[in-house]
């Protein structure tokens, strides 16, 4: 494999994306099989079968929580691509009882932490400012991919005539995308970045100028060496930043601590769409609304399609429209989606209405048309690319660690709180998201075609080159904030 072009680089990597997307939402396609439920005896409406359904996303968030923070570490310990690989060995499938289910669940839960993580991370350190918001929403269109692949998987081993089929290939299935990523990465570049922090400049040198392909062989070594050298200057910049801060930079720093802000509450607010909780219960949220059978596994693989299609929309439009107002966009449209879907579910749900059950299914799509094509992708990109070089890992892997806890308070309850309050349930997925639209067009600054030493200047409220007098020259200064900035 030739990493010459990057747009095969990061969606090779971004395998890694649709491993976490797969493994995320394979438990809602088994969740509506009978055969599943049967044989793990959680198929009556109990308490127990509750907790049960409700510890199948609970461990999985809280072991994307585990590797979320751990692979703050690790990729900085060993590296971008070591990281990966060591993250595509930890991925299992296959169940024989529910406690081994359970901790499956748990194991898979923090390989995705890390791999949800680390993609972005790199995406973002190879990928030029250009064109680095399609590039880094690869990733989030490769996730939702998962999400529809698993969902069409589920669908397909509906039919199939042997119950334990049905479920155990789909779990099993979780395996063949990180194991193919492994076999990959012995091709894969290393990050420059992590290179120059590493005083492997030379190395980064000619990863940058293979990144630069161009027929004009003497300006690919000139743009690779004015990027080596905003790498350079930024990277002295922030270690000064660092050494006045102290190991607790990220928080005590006032502009690292905003970055840490930012990262943390997208994801954040992400998750406060329901965005986990309508994928993970749709099965049996079509079931409320009357439908039935191999019905909600069809609706739910043309659901996560279309939601992946929107994705794919998002990445041509991020670097035109920008970060912030696409992310605006994406939740105040699913705020409106899920006062709609509300409305349906406490008028019809449990009802022969056919005409309402209709409208039910039509506002779902509806939200995942604003949260794909606004938000999801988005969330990622951004929450990638805001952190300094040296704090990337650490900033990335706190901000999906919020994620993870995120997704782990609201997928946890959302069985007995659907029991229990019903439709009310979804008064939290409007109301925080409003808030947050509101927070993030007022405060957060806008990254949208700047390179990743430029988006300091963005935090530290200070010029970038762009803004600067023209006769400034000067290659170690060309795109970054002045160091007597700082």
């Amino acid at each position: 494999m030739s990493f010459s072009n990057g747009y095969l680089v990061v969606f090779f990597v971004a395998l890694g994306s649709f491993t976490y997307g797969f493994n995320n939402s394979v438990i809602g396609s088994v969740l509506g099989l009978e055969s599943f439920l049967i044989y793990f005896d959680i198929a009556g409406k109990d308490s127990k079968s509750n907790s049960i359904t409700g510890a199948t996303s609970g461990l999985f968030a809280g072991g994307g929580a585990i590797g979320a923070l751990l692979s703050a570490w690790l990729v900085n310990k060993v590296g971008r691509v070591r990281s990966i690989q060591i993250t595509c060995e930890l991925f299992r499938g296959g169940s024989v009882h529910i406690a081994m289910f359970l901790i499956d669940r748990l194991l898979s839960g923090v390989g995705v932490g890390f791999m949800v993580s680390l993609v972005p991370i790199y995406q973002s350190e190879i990928s030029p400012a250009e064109a680095r918001g399609r590039m880094v929403g690869s990733h989030g269109f490769l996730i939702v991919t998962g999400y529809a692949f698993a969902a069409w998987t589920g669908y397909g081993c509906y039919f199939s005539p042997s119950p334990a089929f049905q479920w155990r290939f789909e779990l099993s299935a979780q395996v063949i995308a990180p194991a193919i990523l492994l076999m990959g990465t012995p091709w894969l570049p290393e990050s420059p970045r992590w290179l120059v922090e590493q005083d492997r400049q030379s190395e980064a040198l000619q990863i940058l100028q293979q990144l630069h392909p161009s027929e004009d062989e003497s300006n690919i070594h000139s743009k690779a060496q004015v990027e080596l050298n905003q790498i350079r200057t930024q990277l002295s910049i922030d270690q000064e930043m660092e050494a006045s801060g102290g190991r607790w930079a990220l928080i005590t720093n006032s502009s690292y601590r905003k970055r840490l802000f930012c990262g943390c509450f997208v994801q954040f607010i992400g998750q406060s769409t329901g965005v986990l909780v309508i994928n993970n219960y749709q099965v049996s949220l079509y079931n409320s609304l009357g439908l039935y059978n191999s019905v909600p596994l069809l609706l739910y693989a043309v659901y996560l399609s279309w939601a992946a299609g929107m994705n794919y929309v998002s990445t041509f439009i991020i670097d035109r429209v920008g970060r912030v107002p696409l992310m605006v966009i994406g939740l105040v449209g699913s705020v409106v989606a899920v006062c709609c879907e509300a409305a349906m579910v406490a008028e019809f749900s449990g009802t022969s209405n056919k005409i309402g059950n209709g409208f039910g299914v039509a506002f779902l799509f509806l939200f995942v048309t604003f949260y794909g094509g606004g938000l999801d992708a988005t969330t990622y990109v951004y929450s990638a690319e805001v952190f300094p070089n040296h704090m990337r890992g650490l900033g990335m892997g706190m901000s999906i660690f919020t994620q993870f806890c995120s997704t782990l308070v609201y997928t946890q309850v959302a069985p007995t709180a659907f029991d229990t309050i019903g439709w009310k349930y979804y008064l939290v997925f409007i109301i925080v998201p409003f808030l947050g639209a509101i927070l993030i067009w007022f405060t957060f600054p806008e990254t949208k075609g700047l390179s990743l030493e430029d988006i300091s200047c963005r935090f530290e409220g200070r010029p970038v080159a762009s803004e600067l007098k023209p006769h400034i020259e000067d290659a170690d200064k060309a795109s970054v904030c002045y160091e007597e900035s700082v």
